[in-house]
């Protein structure tokens, strides 16, 4: 049984401390609970994917296995042949677009400058092109050297854009047909 302590300034009943350390205790674990809750009920699930990039300024290549040389705007670029991409199409291909006030892409190691060109989109945006060709990224490509959305679809055929085909062991290069996955330029 609990004595009850009683305050001689005021004549009011006070708490004990131990019963005032056992209810900060339990406060304590009750906002430490709340918190790991949060975490785990707002937390990004398992694998998922970054935010996908939506502009660049600069088009360059990469070295890819078997591919060979490919165009790279940050992640690996498309082109497609066939419809257009608007729409539903949107959600799987993002359209590189230049970053507002910016005019033209820059040419970065191994790109044909003069290949390089734009083009206005439906939400007045400026989307880079190579070889008068709309370029975009592929949603199921998640990181930087993926070349994971060459192939068709009902919007049209998406190639990577390959500017030199992996060589066969000749030392040399030359370019490749839409056959192999990827768009020669």
């Amino acid at each position: 049984m609990q004595q009850t302590v009683t305050s001689r300034t005021t004549g009011r009943a006070t708490v004990p401390v131990a019963v005032r350390v056992a209810a900060r205790r339990r406060v304590a674990v009750v906002a430490l609970a709340v918190a790991a809750l949060a975490t785990v009920a707002f937390a990004a699930p398992a694998g998922a994917a970054t935010p996908r990039q939506t502009t660049a300024s600069e088009v360059s290549t990469e070295k890819d296995a078997k591919l060979g040389t490919i165009l790279v705007a940050g992640n690996t670029v498309y082109t497609l042949k066939g419809k257009s991409c608007t729409g539903q199409c949107l959600k799987s291909w993002t359209p590189v677009v230049l970053p507002a006030g910016t005019a033209s892409a820059t040419a970065g190691t191994g790109v044909d400058s003069a290949k390089l060109g734009t083009k206005a989109t439906a939400d007045g945006s400026t989307q880079i092109t190579y070889g008068g060709k709309a370029l975009y990224w592929s949603a199921k490509d998640k990181a930087p050297g993926d070349v994971k959305g060459a192939g068709s679809d009902k919007w049209g055929k998406w190639n990577v854009v390959v500017t030199a085909k992996s060589g066969s062991g000749s030392g040399g290069t030359s370019t490749t047909n839409a056959g192999t996955g990827g768009a020669a330029f």
